[in-house]
C-alpha cells in the first residue's frame, strides 16, 4: 500500500471517528429530563467542547471537517480534491449515524424519546421554515468565515489554538441560534438523529441553508479576502539574513 492510499484511508477514518465522537458527545449533552436536568448554556458549551476535542484529535489527520458544509468550503478553497470531498462526505454521514446509534444502545430509552427524539433539529414553532433556513444560512456562513480565516495563508503561523477557537465559535453561534433552529450548521449532525427517529419535519433547511452558505461564503472569501504570502515570506527571509550578518 503506497503512502498516498494510506493517507486517504487515515483521512476517512479520522472523519468517520471524529464525526461519530461529535454526534455522540454533543447529543449526549442535550439529554434533558426530570432525572437529568439540563440548560441551554450547558448544551452549547458541551457542543463547543466536543468540537474542540475532535479537532484536537483529528485535525492533523484529516483537518477534522466533521461537517459536509465545511468540506464543501474546503473544496472551493482548494484544500481537498473532489474525490476526497466525496470520501469525507461518506465518512461524515456514516460516522454521525454510528455515533447516534451508540447513544441508542447506551442511554436509557426515556432520554431518547423526548419530543421528536433526542437531538432532532427543527425550527421553533414561532418561526417559518424560510426564516429557519435563513438563520441556518447566516450562522453557517459565519462558521465558514472562521474556517476560511484559519485556512488563509497569512494565518499559517497562528494554528496553535485552532481547536479552542473553533470550539468557542461553535458555542457562540449555538448560543445565538440554538433556541430558534437548534443551530445545526451541519447536515450530518442533523441527518443522523432524524434518520434514527424517522423525523424529517422541515429537515430540508439543515441541508439547503448550511450547504448554500458554505458555497457562497467560501467563494466570496477566496475572491475578495484571500491573499498569498510570497512577498511576506521573501521579506521574512531577507530579515533573517540581515540578522545573521549582524550577529
Amino acid at each position: 500500500m503506497n503512502g498516498s492510499t494510506l493517507d486517504k484511508i487515515c483521512a476517512f477514518l479520522g472523519e468517520l471517528i471524529g464525526t461519530g465522537m461529535l454526534v455522540f458527545l454533543g447529543c449526549m449533552g442535550c439529554v434533558k429530563t426530570d432525572l437529568f436536568p439540563n440548560n441551554h448554556l450547558q448544551i452549547i458549551l458541551n457542543f463547543g467542547l466536543a468540537v474542540m476535542i475532535c479537532i484536537q484529535c483529528f485535525g492533523c489527520v484529516s483537518g477534522a471537517h466533521l461537517n459536509p458544509a465545511v468540506t464543501v468550503a474546503a473544496y472551493i478553497y482548494d484544500m481537498v480534491t473532489l474525490q476526497m470531498a466525496f470520501v469525507y462526505f461518506v465518512a461524515q454521514m456514516l460516522g454521525a449515524f454510528i455515533g447516534y446509534g451508540l447513544l441508542k444502545v447506551l442511554l436509557p430509552e426515556e432520554t431518547m424519546t423526548v419530543g421528536s427524539g433526542l437531538c432532532v433539529t427543527a425550527p421553533h414553532p414561532t418561526i417559518s421554515s424560510i426564516q429557519g433556513c435563513g438563520i441556518e444560512f447566516v450562522v453557517t456562513a459565519i462558521l465558514i468565515l472562521v474556517c476560511c480565516g484559519v485556512w488563509d495563508p497569512r494565518n499559517s503561523k497562528f494554528h496553535d489554538s485552532v481547536a479552542i477557537r473553533f470550539g468557542l465559535a461553535i458555542s457562540c453561534l449555538a448560543c445565538a441560534a440554538g433556541p430558534f433552529t437548534g443551530a445545526s450548521m451541519n447536515p450530518a449532525r442533523s441527518f443522523a438523529p432524524a434518520l434514527w427517529n424517522g423525523s424529517f419535519d422541515a429537515h430540508w433547511i439543515y441541508w439547503i441553508g448550511p450547504l448554500a452558505a458554505a458555497g457562497i461564503t467560501a467563494i466570496a472569501y477566496k475572491t475578495v479576502f484571500r491573499r498569498e504570502v510570497v512577498e511576506a515570506q521573501t521579506s521574512e527571509k531577507l530579515r533573517q539574513l540581515e540578522d545573521v550578518q549582524l550577529s
